[in-house]
């Protein structure tokens, strides 16, 4: 049976992170978003490592159970990020790295000790290690190990990103490439807008939150086709060999890298725009920060219209290459909040959000699956709209640029966005 995870989040001991960040929270807010196997982020830093493994129990198959709620499984993850020189030039790039058991997560911590890495200092550490040795690291200690580049194309810290240097795999992590068994899509990309890169045909794309705080969770996972009773083995045979069933989207035009730009002087360029009329910013007349789409556009393989298949009639029934089906979805605090007229951080917002979960299911079934006629009758009928215009992708989307975040909203007036997104690319129905 398929099973819905999040493998790449953060703890409270992370910069920026809520403090909110605990077990019992984790375990609380996955069951109200719909998910089964959550990351535990944050695993090298001391303080929340022993807190890990004072709360939770190794249940024997490679995850982690809460003993008291064990509905909710638990991976051990890390996200490192790595600085460090390479073939003549600085490397920034962020890495997820999974483990089957405390004793080897315990055996990295003190090999990068070793290594005089400040693991104190973040639940995010910097190293001063390339991303190959790092990978080398993991495998030694555990030849199971999944190390996986995190959100590929942020600008700054994405192995494909404007910043990185990396134009492939190989170039990172030379004669150990095929120990990268898939990349994670970050909030400013989706599904396809990867299959355009043929470097990744053969491998998993994912899909995580990367959540710094307890609603955020889920905002972006990964369905996978096995069992969760198959345990890390299961998921490191599903990631390996490819058997995803589909992922859950955030709009990647609401990532903060969607698009170049330059938000000092409110510049934000479409890829048709950068060809028009460059990178160079009009104002100042300094370099854009260049986006993921344009970045996309640079190292593709291959067009939007090849990942098409058309029958007979010219209608399009199916993604190329097999490829798992996903869906973007917006927040059901944003839905709600929209509907209120409020921020989603309310306590009205939050109320509302769990008399409805409570009531009607987890976040994911509201979203996907549940009868709008019960929505409204639990929470009224502006909500269940908004939720009925989730469904539909009737909303209005203003894409981020340069760290600002875009903005996708439901019911301000506006530009509409269909059900096969701005690339033209259907969204398969993981859920239909």
């Amino acid at each position: 049976m398929a099973y819905v995870a999040d493998l790449h989040i953060h703890s409270r001991f992370s910069r920026a992170c809520s403090q909110q960040l605990n077990v019992p929270n984790l375990v609380s807010w996955a069951k109200m978003k719909g998910i089964n196997l959550l990351g535990t982020g944050d695993f090298l830093h001391p303080l929340w490592f022993a807190e890990l493994k004072s709360q939770l129990k190794e249940d024997g198959s490679g995850f982690l159970i809460y003993e008291k709620d064990p509905s909710v499984k638990f991976i051990l993850t890390v996200e490192v990020a790595s600085i460090y020189s390479h073939k003549g030039a600085v490397r920034r790039v962020h890495n997820l790295i999974m483990l089957p058991s405390f004793q080897s997560a315990a055996n990295l911590q003190q090999t990068l000790m070793n290594k005089k890495a400040n693991l104190s200092s973040d639940g995010r550490p910097i190293v001063g290690i390339s991303s190959k040795d790092l990978l080398r690291m993991c495998l030694e200690i555990d030849k199971k190990a999944l190390f996986v580049p995190s959100h590929i194309w942020t600008p700054w810290f994405g192995i494909f990103g404007s910043m990185s240097g990396y134009d492939c795999l190989e170039d990172a992590f030379e004669d150990l490439t095929e120990y990268i068994y898939a990349i994670e899509t970050g909030l400013s990309s989706d599904p396809a807008m990867n299959w355009r890169i043929k470097e990744l045909d053969k491998r998993s794309i994912i899909s995580c939150s990367d959540a710094h705080s307890l609603p955020n969770l889920g905002r972006e996972s990964t369905v996978f086709a096995g069992d969760i009773s198959a345990g890390y083995e299961g998921l490191f045979g599903d990631i390996k060999n490819q058997k995803i069933a589909g992922t859950i989207e955030f709009y990647p035009e609401e990532g903060k890298y969607h698009y170049t730009g330059h938000r000092n002087c409110n510049i934000k360029y479409s890829p048709e725009d950068t060809k028009a009329k460059g990178t160079k910013c009009p104002v100042c007349g300094r370099g854009l920060t260049v986006g993921v789409m344009e970045r996309v556009e640079k190292l593709a393989g291959r067009e939007n219209e090849e990942l098409r298949i058309k029958n007979e009639e010219g209608k399009i029934v199916s993604e190329a290459f097999n490829r798992p089906s996903y869906k973007k979805l917006v927040p059901l605090l944003q839905v709600i909040a929209e509907a209120f007229g409020t921020a989603p951080t309310t306590q009205k917002v939050l109320n509302e959000y769990k008399k409805l979960t409570s009531v009607v299911g987890n976040e994911l079934k509201i979203l996907t699956k549940a009868d709008i006629e019960e929505i409204a009758k639990i929470s009224g009928p502006k909500i269940a709209e908004g939720v009925d215009k989730v469904r539909k992708g009737d909303l209005v989307i203003d894409p981020g640029y340069d760290g600002v975040y875009g903005v996708v909203k439901i019911w301000q007036s506006g530009q509409e966005v269909s059900k096969e997104g701005e690339d033209g690319v259907p969204q398969l129905g993981l859920f239909d």
